[in-house]
């Protein structure tokens, strides 16, 4: 999407791969001249540089350590943010602009840092539960959430003259802080992935945040001391990835700072405000892998403004407001500088260097591992892998990113569970049989990649009561071959959603309550398991409400209405083809069966999309039908045929009447 926007593409340097904002750019030296930008990778490295005819030039280069989990500038209150920390570990290090290191800060923290904010001598950091606040290096205060903590903020002290530190956390919850003590929580849509200051600086009250969240939503809340005021929020209609960064930057340069958004599909969008403040998406740009960092500056050329982004693996990548020079001709071909055709020069020469490097490297290799002492190494590679709830189709996204190309990745199951397609997924899938019973093996799939494709995305749908493990085996294109194994977690109610309204009050006990009797007969069954395998003493009541049944059922009809229209759809298409091709036109159908003729594609591919829709529908009634009178104390499974019979002449008031009659 552009719409009077035109940025071109400069892939500027490569560096380790990369974590979420370890990316920034320095303060300019002077009005649109251009800036340094400086990354931090996996490997440890800090990596200062500057552009100077269209080539990266190093200012400096750290020597590798632990992996670097943020970066982030600072300095004195009220002056240019021009000094750099980076978490590495449990330690924070702070270096000059120059590169000199000027801090080296130990923390107490017993596990690696995930997240930090600094404001003048504050330092905020975060290990997965655990917050600490630090004043020139000194504890000053200590919060320990009830769920991981995803990234760090605090209101901009020099407006606001107090310090209001913000987490986000996983639970869907952004909890605001007082000293060491909980002000208030507020609930997203979401579990929040990053926060930013709106406009860089809170906006005109200094309390506007602007939060993105794993599944894709954005909004902008303001943290008034007593309670937030949600200003917007734009849903992910267009299932697009997760939100990883975010930048306030005008680069269309109008005077109003626009919203840079980066997302872990590789998608970069731009958004402008309307009349009433709210976003509209202005600009995106496709990247092939998940974007870590965003900022807007000069980077390139002085004068031309341009959005830098950081990559999985490592790509700093700019996206330039500086025009594509065009020459006449019918063909308005490129015209191509001086400067860029020895840059291509150069490249050439780079890579044909680095091809007989590898063939010397390949064949000493051979020749190493054919020997008597030969040693085998198992080449490292990083996998950064997502496991999410799409509660909007009910269904899992498994997003696996390696930074080498992949070769193919084995999907195993020890529950049932069904793969959906993915637009976006170009592997070929092929499925292995399976026995299930000795091995507990459900499924059996491998999806074997294209050339150079770096990230694969799966969408599952299981089955709620069933839980086990899934394990994805990944395998890149290196030699010696190697796989490393991620494991993912089924639970038991995998398709619900965690609530947040809870009384607090009550110790030891739970109260479960839902819609659908099958959920608690699963809370039930799962909650005697595990309390039978660790020796808990438990003791469960249940209040069954008969009308519940019925409504669960007027709840489901809308789908299953739909799902069978749809089934019904489909098996007319051939035939009413044949009939087309027979007589020459569809003028003699009725509009009914010419309308499934005029979208027999569209139908086929959203059946394509959920082939066993219908019988997940079918399956969530024949277990409320078991459900319902199994609290009972009675076993109907023996009526199940008949139940099947109701459903395949499907009629709504005939399936409620042999609910109620089956008693």
């Amino acid at each position: 999407m552009e719409l009077g926007l035109a940025l071109a593409r400069v892939d500027y340097v490569q560096v380790g791969v990369t974590s979420q904002k370890t990316m920034r750019l320095l303060p300019a030296s002077g009005r649109r001249a251009t800036q340094k930008a400086v990354i931090g990778d996996q490997d440890g490295v800090i990596t200062c540089f500057g552009i100077k005819k269209g080539e990266a030039v190093p200012v400096f280069k750290t020597l590798p350590g632990q992996r670097i989990t943020r970066l982030e500038l600072g300095g004195a209150l009220n002056t240019p943010q021009e000094k750099i920390f980076v978490a590495a570990g449990s330690e924070v290090r702070g270096f000059t602009k120059r590169g000199k290191q000027f801090l080296s800060f130990e923390t107490n923290l017993t596990e690696n840092i995930k997240a930090m904010h600094i404001s003048g001598a504050d330092l905020f950091l975060c290990a997965s539960y655990i917050y600490n606040h630090y004043c020139d290096c000194k504890d000053q205060h200590y919060y320990l959430s009830s769920d991981k903590i995803n990234d760090i903020l605090c209101l901009p002290v020099e407006k606001l003259n107090c310090v209001t530190p913000i987490l986000a956390c996983q639970d869907r919850v952004l909890r605001v802080l007082q000293g060491s003590d909980l002000l208030y929580e507020v609930e997203v849509p979401g579990p929040p992935s990053v926060l930013a200051l709106n406009n860089g600086n809170g906006g005109d009250s200094g309390e506007e945040v602007l939060f993105g969240t794993s599944d894709g939503k954005l909004g902008l809340i303001q943290f008034s001391h007593s309670s937030p005021v949600h200003k917007w929020e734009i849903r992910n209609d267009k299932k697009r990835g997760g939100i990883l960064c975010i930048d306030s930057f005008d680069i269309v340069g109008d005077g109003v700072k626009e919203l840079l958004i980066g997302r872990d599909d590789g998608i970069l969008e731009v958004y402008t405000f309307d009349s009433t403040n709210d976003p509209v998406l202005r600009y995106d740009h496709a990247l092939s892998e998940s974007i870590t960092s965003v900022q807007g500056g000069c980077v390139g050329k002085d004068g031309y403004d341009e959005i830098l982004a950081s990559t999985y693996s490592g790509w700093v990548t700019g996206l330039t407001t500086e025009p594509v020079h065009r020459e006449g001709g019918s063909g308005e071909e490129l015209k191509i500088s001086q400067e860029m055709q020895n840059k291509i020069s150069s490249l050439r020469s780079e890579l044909e260097h680095l091809q007989i490097k590898v063939l010397q490297e390949r064949e000493k290799y051979q020749q190493s591992s054919r020997s008597s002492t030969a040693v085998s190494a198992v080449p490292a590679f990083s996998v950064n892998d997502k496991f999410t709830l799409n509660k909007d189709d009910a269904s899992y996204s498994l997003i696996l990113e390696v930074q080498t190309a992949i070769d193919n990745v084995l999907i195993q199951s020890d529950v049932p569970i069904d793969l959906l397609d993915v637009d976006k997924n170009s592997a070929v899938v092929s499925f292995s049989g399976c026995d299930s019973e000795p091995n507990s093996n459900f499924l059996l799939a491998t999806y074997r990649c294209q050339a150079n494709t770096t990230r694969l995305e799966l969408k599952i749908r299981s089955i709620e009561g069933q839980y086990g493990i899934l394990q994805a085996y990944v395998t890149p294109r290196i030699q010696p071959k190697t796989c490393q194994v991620r494991q993912y977690q089924i639970k038991p109610l995998s398709l619900h959603q965690r609530t947040h309204s809870i009384d607090h009050d009550r110790k030891g006990e739970g109260f479960f309550k839902s819609d659908n009797i099958s959920t608690i007969s699963i809370l039930k069954d799962v909650l005697s398991k595990e309390a039978t395998k660790r020796k808990i003493n438990l003791s469960i009541s249940y209040d069954i409400n008969e009308i519940s049944v019925n409504h669960t059922l007027k709840l489901i009809h809308p789908k299953l209405e739909y799902q069978l229209l749809l089934a019904k759809k489909v098996q007319l298409i051939d035939a009413l083809k044949e009939l087309q091709v027979h007589e020459g036109n569809m003028d003699f159908l009725i509009p009914e069966y010419r309308c499934i003729l005029e979208e027999a594609d569209h139908l086929l591919e959203e059946y394509k999309k959920q082939p066993a829709h219908l019988e997940r529908l079918y399956g969530m009634i024949t277990d409320l039908f078991i459900d319902k009178f199994k609290f009972k104390g009675t076993n109907v499974k023996s009526k199940v045929p008949l139940l099947l019979e109701i459903l395949d002449s499907y009629d709504q008031n005939a399936l409620i009447a042999f609910f109620d009659a089956a008693a």
